[in-house]
């Protein structure tokens, strides 16, 4: 018989309506990109100068590391304060997590970041040095938050627990019958190994440390074992990945803003300022999606799945698919996850007992928008607003984007929220370091 061919009624792997999802040749064809990014600087590079890759801010890695490394041990090492307190909590002999120690805990956290972020302003440090060191510390805060907040939690879940113990009815009501059975099960892990006040021990505070979470519980799914190799893999892709950012800061981005801030010193009308700033925004589109592609790989992927591996942390859901959000508010949700889940809990569920959903958004928004602009205060030394600004803004254009009109434009709504990304994290490091 002759040769037929099998047609059928399917779509285009591309279509929207497609059910196809992997896309690894993309992924591989990304990273192929870089190393002909990176080859073809590095012999231009020896063509003009002589050197494979320009110095400047590789250089800085090596100023003061005995300085960062002893920083960052005695900054890790005082977030143990949390589990004495918490101990202290717990026996209600001094003073109980309801009536003061909330705000005692609210008073030490704020005194413990100030200290932190003013060490590298005190020491004099570089800004790479800076961003790294006030990024962990914002992530240890948050840590200890959850711990103390969760744990303060417990412990009057415990106290009135131990009331109910101490009732010296022999028939117990059915409402303290439910009270009872409400408590325990709060006071007890999902996986049921651990029972609040025995999970205040230090090696369950350690294990929560490096954990890559923001979240505190008393257990975690665990995986069987730490696969070396994987570590090692994502390991060697840090590196890499700094690799890659640094090359392309010292390639693509540095020289732009070095040349544009010589410029801005001779020109004197607005339009001439505005001319240059927007013909450097229009040269650091391209490297700025680069560099925010690689910071959440090197983040995202490879740091806490590192992390994950070696304390057999199962759940890895560390992103979802953020790079088909269609507004901001579903780009927060799934572009940072520890992040969002920390929000979530202890800002936004904190704050609806007290106020309306609207308002519990704004506040959540407002946190995140400071903590963005004090690291970026950190690396510029610039207290400008500009990013405050720029991620408020987010909210009225989220009420737009959520309306029903909007929301049958898809592609559109991805396209524009891929442009304003781009844009705006050009347009914002342009107005920080020029302006």
């Amino acid at each position: 018989m002759f040769p037929t061919v099998d047609y059928e009624s399917r779509v285009s792997h591309f279509d929207s309506q497609s059910q196809y999802h992997d896309f690894r040749g993309f992924f591989s064809l990304f990273w192929i990109g870089l190393f002909i990014m990176v080859l073809t600087t590095a012999l231009k590079n020896l063509k003009e100068t002589g050197q494979v890759v320009r110095t400047s801010i590789f250089s800085l890695f090596a100023l003061a590391p005995a300085e960062l490394a002893i920083a960052e041990l005695l900054m890790v090492s005082s977030t143990i304060m949390c589990l004495p307190l918490q101990q202290m909590f717990q026996r209600h002999d001094v003073v109980s997590w309801d009536k003061n120690g909330h705000w005692m805990q609210h008073g030490i956290q704020s005194v413990w970041l100030g200290i932190w972020v003013y060490l590298p302003f005190y020491l004099q440090w570089q800004w790479t040095h800076q961003v790294f060191f006030t990024l962990h510390s914002l992530v240890l805060l948050m840590k200890i938050h959850s711990y103390s907040f969760y744990c303060g939690h417990l412990s009057e879940c415990y106290r009135q627990l131990c009331t109910l113990d101490c009732n010296n009815t022999k028939v117990e009501s059915v409402e303290d019958a439910e009270l009872r059975e409400k408590l325990a099960f709060e006071l007890t892990s999902p996986s049921g190994t651990v029972a609040y006040p025995k999970n205040l021990t230090l090696p369950n505070f350690i294990d929560y440390l490096f954990c890559p979470t923001l979240c505190y519980e008393m257990s975690y799914p665990r995986t069987e074992k730490v696969r070396w190799g994987k570590v090692t893999e994502k390991a060697a892709a840090v590196f890499g990945c700094v690799f890659l950012l640094t090359v392309t800061s010292e390639e693509f981005i540095l020289p732009v803003m070095t040349e544009a801030a010589i410029r801005l010193e001779s020109t004197h009308t607005v339009s001439e300022t505005g001319l240059v700033l927007l013909e450097s925004i229009s040269l650091l589109l391209f490297p700025y999606m680069i560099t925010f592609l690689l910071v959440f790989l090197v983040i995202f992927e490879y740091v806490l799945g590192a992390f994950a591996e070696i304390t057999c942390f199962a759940d890895r859901h560390f992103y979802a698919d953020w790079w088909n959000s269609t507004n901001w508010l579903e780009f927060s949700r799934e572009w940072n996850i520890p992040v969002h889940r920390f929000l979530q809990r202890h800002v936004y569920g904190a704050s609806r007992p007290h106020m309306s959903r609207p308002v519990a958004t704004l506040v959540t928004f407002l946190i995140s928008a400071l903590a963005h602009e004090l690291v970026l205060f950190c690396i510029t030394k610039k207290l400008r607003g500009y990013g405050f600004v720029c991620q408020m803004l987010q909210l009225p254009i989220i009420v737009v984007q959520r309306t029903e009109f909007m929301k049958s434009y898809n592609t559109f709504n991805n396209i524009m929220f891929w442009c304003s990304m781009i844009w705006g994290l050009a347009m914002i490091s342009a107005l920080y370091v020029l302006v």
